[in-house]
């Protein structure tokens, strides 16, 4: 199990980054467009953080770490047949590879391919 890409969703970006920044010795890109602007810096295992602002009024803030599969729509129906709820389908974002969002005992829970 890998986590390739680290979601952190909070109001307060650059106090964020500048925390991580400061903490870990790593530097923070500027927003990418396809990550919904979140800014990204890379993980030693080779997958990546991003910070980003809620995308829109009733999004919460959140950590949400994706785990890499080797078959995005498989893994998906598996989360749903082990109880959980997709909240985003599985979706390519150019240049990304793709990504699918399910929820399960109230905590998000993130899938990537790439």
């Amino acid at each position: 199990m890998r986590v390739h890409y680290l979601e952190i969703v909070t109001r307060e970006v650059e106090a964020t980054c500048a925390t991580y920044a400061q903490l870990h010795g790593v530097t923070f890109g500027e927003g990418d467009p396809g990550l919904g602007n979140a800014r990204t810096a890379a993980l030693a295992n080779g997958g990546i953080i991003g910070v980003r602002a809620p995308m829109h009024e009733s999004e919460e803030p959140v950590v949400r770490p994706y785990l890499l599969v080797e078959d995005i729509d498989a893994a998906a129906a598996a989360a749903v047949k082990a109880g959980g709820e997709i909240a985003h389908p599985p979706m390519e974002i150019p240049g990304h590879g793709k990504f699918a969002i399910y929820i399960q005992g109230s905590i998000h829970h993130g899938l990537w391919q790439v």
